[in-house]
């Protein structure tokens, strides 16, 4: 039995539909919010993605919240990487995407691992969110704008308060989530 086929079992159906339904909705929102997010970007010479980010980092943070196990924002950064690489949807990289959506992915889950939190609270829900985008920032950096120190400094600072603030917004929907099911999902204080 391979790595991955041992990794994937950890999940359950339940977890791999969650993974999917984030990694599609990821890419669903991207054409639609960093077009409005290059009107306040633009002027300050950054990328939209560094504003934007948030919104759709978010999807990350939301899923991890909702299945509790780790390497679930890995597995949703990869999907979304293979669907945008075999697609060639708006957002792609070429076969780069494969790098540029899961280091955000991988950032979130090592940050959660290492403190040992699993978007129980806000403030780790904030962490998740603003290392994916910030991930996400520094790769769509190093493959595609090459940014010089100060503009790089300015889009890493949007992104880590944008990525903090999708972070929140994601545990806000976990919340609101557990208020309307039954039984308390995995990993939440009430389970």
């Amino acid at each position: 039995m391979g790595w991955t086929h041992k990794m994937l079992d950890r999940f359950s159906l339940f977890d791999l539909i969650i993974i999917a339904m984030m990694a599609a909705l990821g890419i669903a929102i991207k054409p639609v919010v960093v077009p409005l997010a290059h009107i306040v970007s633009g002027p300050l010479f950054i990328p939209s993605g560094a504003v934007a980010g948030g919104f759709y980092m978010m999807w990350l943070v939301l899923g991890f919240g909702l299945t509790g196990k780790r390497g679930t924002a890995t597995l949703i950064a990869l999907v979304q990487a293979l669907v945008v690489t075999g697609t060639g949807m708006v957002g792609s990289h070429g076969a780069m995407s494969l790098f540029t959506y899961t280091v955000p992915g991988v950032m979130a889950d090592l940050g959660l691992l290492l403190i040992g939190h699993r978007v129980c609270c806000s403030p780790c829900a904030f962490l998740a969110g603003m290392l994916a985008n910030m991930g996400g920032t520094i790769m769509v950096n190093l493959v595609y704008f090459r940014l010089p120190l100060i503009p790089l400094v300015l889009a890493l600072s949007v992104a880590a308060l944008s990525g903090g603030l999708g972070g929140i917004l994601a545990f806000q929907i976990r919340q609101q989530l557990l208020r309307f099911q039954t039984g308390a999902l995995p990993g939440s204080p009430e389970s």
